[in-house]
């Protein structure tokens, strides 16, 4: 189960979050921090990633598109680093769930 934080989360959930979600990535990384959803999207599908982003753009593309890659929608307001770390941290048993669920594309975080 491979992570990839999109360019509105902090690229240091990458090595904060390594322990539980180890080989995940974030497009400053990559090099993909300003490319197009579409860009991130197929680069997400072609190399097994799960989408973890604050923006409604990938929602949109789960509902137009299908799925994979899924997608983890954290809907809360502005936080820190740390708040946003925690939560993915205390949704892991859900984020494997959704890892493993055939049917199930979004996992949204209030």
């Amino acid at each position: 189960m491979k992570l990839l934080f999109d360019h509105n989360l902090s690229p240091r959930l990458v090595s904060r979050l390594a322990d539980i979600y180890p080989h995940s990535n974030h497009l400053y990384f990559l090099g993909l921090d300003q490319a197009r959803d579409q860009d991130v999207w197929q680069y997400a599908r072609d190399h097994q990633y799960i989408i973890v982003t604050k923006d409604a753009d990938f929602y949109d593309l789960v509902i137009l598109l299908g799925f994979p890659p899924k997608l983890i929608w954290i809907r809360v307001g502005n936080c820190t680093t740390s708040q946003i770390e925690i939560l993915l941290r205390s949704r892991y048993d859900d984020i494997v769930a959704l890892s493993q669920d055939a049917s199930n594309s979004v996992l949204v975080i209030y």
